[in-house]
């Protein structure tokens, strides 16, 4: 299995070095990157606590907004499996729900990484070929702004016993134009590339990894691919550790024309119809 490569943020040309790799494999990793590392760790030490204190049922998914916790049992069926994965997670907007106690710093985070998100649809757009970028309704970075429906999630993957017939997070492929996800508190991300083979994805805490997701390969006709990524179970000693992940899911407003098939709106509507969980 081989590894995917950290590109530096500041290199001269880590623009161009992110938007090919985004290319060939639906993936870029970077580091020396923008994202507060200090601010990630304390939003994991907090959350851990949420997830593991027995409060989080006060704060139940809103079906119909769908903020707030998501326990194991209303976790997500990826597309083609039945078992849901084995995780709990909160959904946050600006807009929904939160603990008082823990909002703070999910606002700092999120206005930040949707910051970066804006630069790095900007660079997509650059190093777009011209027959591909004169398909876009409107310029990447501006499809997200004003947009209610970018989630962050926090993620926690509970330890396990090795009896699961599930995953931590079986194959998929994510709805939205791109996620921003900073490492990880522990390794089992895996990619699936076009050879095949599953990839390691790098698992230095200062690395932040971002893929592609399914509306923006709908809006590139398919140049830039939504790849398929896993969580995979931990073996030995780590069987026994929890993971946290914090990924922020970059959604276009509803309006916005991903291509001649489908808005914004009616490709996330059909899409969360699919994992059950609307």
């Amino acid at each position: 299995m081989r590894d995917l490569t950290a590109i530096d943020y500041h290199a001269p040309d880590s623009d161009q070095q992110f938007v090919s790799s985004l290319r060939e494999t639906g993936f870029g990793v970077l580091k020396n990157h923008p994202l507060d590392l200090q601010l990630i760790g304390s939003i994991y030490e907090n959350w851990m606590t949420f997830f593991t204190g027995g409060d989080a049922e006060r704060f139940a998914v809103d079906g119909r907004t769908q903020d707030g916790f998501f326990s194991m049992d209303n976790a997500e069926s990826p597309k083609g499996h039945i078992e849901r994965d084995i995780k709990e997670y909160f959904h946050f907007y600006p807009w929904g729900r939160c603990p008082v106690n823990l909002r703070e710093e999910l606002v700092l985070y999120y206005k930040a990484a949707h910051e970066f998100a804006a630069t790095l649809l900007s660079w997509i757009e650059r190093y777009s070929p011209v027959d591909i970028a004169s398909g876009y309704r409107e310029p990447l970075s501006n499809m997200i702004v004003g947009s209610d429906d970018t989630l962050l999630r926090i993620l926690h993957y509970p330890p396990i016993t090795g009896d699961e017939n599930a995953m931590r997070a079986a194959p998929h492929e994510d709805i939205n134009l791109i996620t921003i996800l900073p490492m990880s508190s522990a390794s089992g991300l895996e990619v699936f590339d076009t050879t095949g083979d599953w990839i390691a994805v790098p698992a230095g805490f200062d690395n932040v990894i971002v893929n592609i997701g399914d509306m923006l390969q709908e809006v590139s006709g398919g140049y830039f691919p939504s790849t398929k990524h896993r969580v995979v179970n931990p073996a030995g000693e780590y069987m026994h550790a929890s993971r946290m992940s914090l990924p922020l899911f970059l959604h276009p407003r509803p309006d916005v024309v991903l291509s001649d098939r489908y808005t914004a709106a009616s490709y996330l509507n059909e899409r969360l119809n699919e994992l059950a969980v609307v």
